[in-house]
């Protein structure tokens, strides 16, 4: 199982947000995709934070509650280390990170250059992980 790579299972084509994008945008992008946040890159692709539901909703009620003129992620977003992988990273070494952190969504970044190429989530490492046994179930 080592030898299943995130690039292998990646989503190529992830919902991402710049920090000028107005929330509602950024809500309406989530709900089309059935995604649960996505990295903030800058002009450069480099990831510079994270905007997640949680982020949304809360700026979403805030505005909403005091009627005010609608906030962009860059407001709402979070700003510290965001907790990104490798696409030649081994799945198994993903799920084993999953287990202790909490992020659903995981940046992937390319290893020379560290600009974003996709995102990883749970739900895309526990198919990874079921491929294997369904895989191997085929094989006896």
């Amino acid at each position: 199982m080592h030898s299943m790579k995130v690039e292998d299972f990646m989503r190529r084509r992830p919902v991402v947000f710049t920090e000028d994008l107005p929330i509602e945008v950024a809500v309406e992008r989530l709900l089309q995709s059935h995604q649960r946040g996505g990295p903030v890159v800058d002009a450069n692709r480099k990831v510079i934070g994270f905007l997640s539901e949680q982020d949304c909703l809360a700026a979403m009620l805030r505005d909403t509650y005091h009627k005010e003129i609608s906030a962009n992620v860059g407001d709402c977003m979070y700003r510290g280390e965001v907790l990104s992988v490798f696409a030649d990273d081994s799945i198994t070494d993903i799920a084993q990170r999953m287990d202790t952190k909490k992020p659903k969504v995981y940046p992937v970044l390319d290893d020379a250059t560290k600009q974003l190429v996709g995102v990883i989530t749970r739900t895309d490492v526990l198919g990874a992980i079921d491929q294997y046994f369904q895989d191997s179930y085929r094989r006896r």
